[in-house]
């Protein structure tokens, strides 16, 4: 085979052939390398098909993750670029460990002309706020899904979002970081305002909340369609007795306060690591920042990154080169 002919196969690989390849790769992936593969690759990659799914997810190599995510890429650029190659036809979107509330509103402006939008979830999201949250959902009238993690939303706000999103179905409102003790100040706030707003509810999802019985009796009253509740560490809710028998009755698949988060457990100590690793990272690295203000991580020498070309730039079945990623560019 002459040179160069095993890259030409590629980039003539039908666009259903790319477009499953492509699926399989992270998003970080597909922005910063995929793309820039060939000119067949590109529009496989601009193709709004393959943007009504927007998930950047912790994969399970946290680590390697952290490391690159940290201090070379530009997340939140990334995804308001991912967004725009949805061009409105986003229906899904997952964030983690990074956001902010002007992204939020990003994506929520970006696609409320055709508000499509059926699942949001802000996993550790940074600096997003109560406010954030509820100035995004009331822009998506047709989302199904809400899912937050250690990003507090007050009951007002969720009063409105639940007024806001009538077809909302699967609420997951987690808190991983609060204090581990069995101790929580008791609080029905979140209770109520699902109670109140949200009948259609079918699953429910509050990780270490204040709630108590009350609270709980307040939503299975109210909330009529509800089978999946998972009140795990919501240890000011007492399942014994009759009370107990009538929510396993009620409710067809029920996680009880003192069942385990394991699932959870791993990413949180990681997070918590991460806090301290990241500060020592600072400690060590203050006299570099002028030097490496930016991070402009310049592309290796001798390869040829023009998304105009049919000559692959890098090796998609090798060793995968990182580069900074400016949605400017």
């Amino acid at each position: 085979m002459k040179n160069g002919g095993y890259k030409r196969d590629r980039a003539d690989l039908p666009p259903e052939l790319i477009s499953s390849i492509l699926l399989r790769l992270h998003i970080v992936e597909i922005l910063n390398n995929a793309q820039k593969v060939c000119r067949s690759w590109r529009r496989v990659c601009q193709d709004p098909s393959m943007w009504t799914k927007i998930e950047m997810r912790i994969p399970k190599n946290f680590d390697v993750w952290k490391d690159m995510c940290r201090h070379v890429f530009d997340l939140d650029a990334m995804c308001r670029h991912a967004v725009d190659l949805s061009r409105g036809g986003l229906l899904e979107i997952y964030i983690e460990f990074f956001g902010s509330d002007s992204l939020l509103t990003y994506i929520a402006d970006s696609i409320c002309r055709s508000s499509k939008l059926r699942r949001l979830g802000a996993i550790d999201g940074g600096i997003i706020t109560s406010f954030g949250i509820f100035k995004a959902a009331v822009k998506l009238p047709l989302l199904e899904e809400l899912e937050v993690t250690d990003s507090f939303i007050s009951g007002d706000h969720l009063k409105v979002v639940g007024k806001s999103c009538p077809k909302l179905r699967t609420l997951m409102i987690r808190q991983l970081k609060l204090n581990r003790s069995r101790y929580l100040d008791c609080d029905d706030e979140i209770a109520l305002a699902i109670a109140e707003t949200m009948p259609g509810l079918r699953h429910l999802q509050l990780l270490r909340n204040g709630l108590s019985d009350a609270g709980l009796n307040s939503i299975l009253d109210n909330c009529p369609k509800l089978e999946h509740l998972d009140i795990r560490q919501c240890f000011n809710v007492n399942l014994v007795g009759d009370w107990k028998k009538q929510c396993y009755d009620r409710i067809k698949v029920l996680r009880h306060p003192n069942d385990s988060i394991h699932e959870y457990d791993a990413v949180n100590s990681n997070t918590e690591d991460e806090v301290h690793e990241y500060d020592d990272v600072n400690s060590d690295t203050d006299d570099k920042e002028d030097e490496e203000e930016g991070y402009d991580y310049s592309y290796e020498e001798g390869y040829d990154y023009s998304y105009d070309s049919d000559e692959y730039v890098s090796n998609m079945a090798g060793d995968v080169h990182y580069h900074s990623y400016s949605y400017y560019d």
